[in-house]
């Protein structure tokens, strides 16, 4: 639900300046960037910047208050800016945090300028399929500020104010270009209607959609999913498949306790229905200029973007080993696992090894990364990770420990994964 208003709300937006919005580059016939003030890329072992240190100050006094200030932030947007309250679900408890979130991690990283960028450009371009517009970014800064003063009164001052105004000017601008050049090339969502809908345990279905345009993405990537059962509440999964012929799109989702969108999808979909897409991202996907080998670690439904890079390394034609170890709880919950051994069938250099945490079983038991650990070593391997956010926490640290070199495990980050987990 919306947070309640608090008494002091009508106050305190006066305080902070109010952020002006940045005119996109593409409106402007420039090519896109970044036209204000960039976070400077800070050489790994520097030393942080003025402003990083004073953000950092902010977020430390803010981390025992963080539920009140998410709260603040919203009541100050939603009074002071009804006209916004259309772009959120009318339950907000599902996405209560996300933005202010996002605002505070593209902070967290104002130094990194290629971390932020890419981070930012992504939500930019998500961003377009709530109706984002340029003009919207003002007012959001204005109440980041104003909650910010409120709940961090013991360090905030006009030094600590000006450090954010700089950090979300910077923000704003990247997120507008990026969202301004998608919009030259993409629309901002998809309309999709389904057209299968397989039932492969009681809470697990595979939905098939056609696009109702060409969707461009890669293997290993995932997209955003709104159903007409819960307008603007938007959740990510990963797509099954790598690219086919035909258009068509493969999600395996799993529903999960309060999970509203995962639930229609599985119980209430059915061919004819209509969903939205947003745009893919992710960036999970297969380096075809190595050698290298694939070990793949799928747990759950995280097999799904795993089947989609078999797929992909098939298509390229190139032998390269890629090891699978699929994970799941119990022998039932291998829903996908008759599919993944025919493609073992069918390629001489794949290995599919199935992994069960619990109860019997004829093969591998225990935690995947335990096991994937004991069945090393990996030095002529690529590791792609897909699955809960503690199977892929546990799982770069176990590859980290036996001598995996950190750049060479990919999965897309663990708030994305939390999403794409399915709600």
């Amino acid at each position: 639900m919306a947070p309640e208003p608090q008494p002091a709300v009508s106050a305190q937006p006066s305080a902070a300046p109010r952020p002006t919005a940045p005119e996109p580059a593409a409106s402007r016939g420039e090519p896109t960037r970044t036209t204000v003030p960039a976070p400077r890329a800070t050489a790994k072992g520097a030393a942080p910047s003025a402003d990083a240190v004073l953000i950092r100050r902010t977020m430390d006094a803010i981390e025992p208050v963080a539920d009140k200030t998410t709260s603040y932030f919203y009541a100050l947007l939603f009074l002071g800016h009804p006209e916004l309250r259309d772009l959120f679900p009318a339950a907000m408890d599902a996405q209560r945090d996300r933005l202010f979130k996002a605002l505070l991690t593209a902070a967290k990283h104002v130094d990194d300028a290629d971390t932020l960028t890419e981070y930012l450009s992504n939500l930019g371009r998500g961003h377009r399929k709530y109706g984002t517009r340029p003009e919207h970014y003002p007012a959001v800064g204005e109440c980041l500020l104003g909650a910010l003063a409120r709940y961090a009164s013991d360090v905030w001052n006009e030094e600590v104010e000006a450090a954010w105004v700089r950090a979300y000017t910077a923000i704003s601008q990247i997120m507008i270009d990026a969202a301004a050049a998608a919009e030259l090339t993409s629309p901002p969502w998809w309309q999709a209607e389904v057209v299968n809908h397989e039932r492969r345990t009681k809470d697990i279905a595979v939905v098939t959609v056609r696009p109702d345009q060409p969707y461009p993405f890669l293997a290993g990537q995932y997209t955003s999913v709104e159903t007409p059962w819960w307008p603007r509440v938007w959740r990510h999964y990963s797509f099954a498949s790598a690219p086919r012929p035909d258009g068509l799109l493969s999600f395996h989702i799993k529903a999960v306790p309060a999970g509203w969108v995962s639930s229609a999808l599985v119980n209430r979909a059915r061919p004819g229905d209509v969903i939205r897409l947003g745009p893919p991202a992710g960036s999970m996907i297969v380096d075809h200029g190595t050698d290298n080998g694939l070990l793949c670690l799928g747990g759950g439904t995280g097999i799904a973007p795993i089947k989609a890079l078999v797929e992909d390394v098939a298509e390229h034609g190139r032998r390269r080993a890629v090891e699978v170890f699929y994970g799941a709880r119990s022998g039932h919950d291998l829903y996908d696992l008759d599919t993944m051994l025919r493609l073992e069938q069918e390629h001489s250099w794949l290995s599919v090894r199935p992994v069960v945490s619990e109860g019997p079983s004829g093969g591998l038991t225990g935690p995947l990364s335990e096991v994937v650990s004991r069945c090393g070593p990996w030095h002529s391997f690529d590791a792609y990770l897909s699955g809960p956010a503690g199977m892929i926490r546990s799982s770069v640290d176990a590859l980290v420990g036996i001598g995996m070199p950190a750049h060479r495990i990919r999965h897309d980050s663990v708030a994305e994964l939390v999403g794409a987990a399915g709600h």
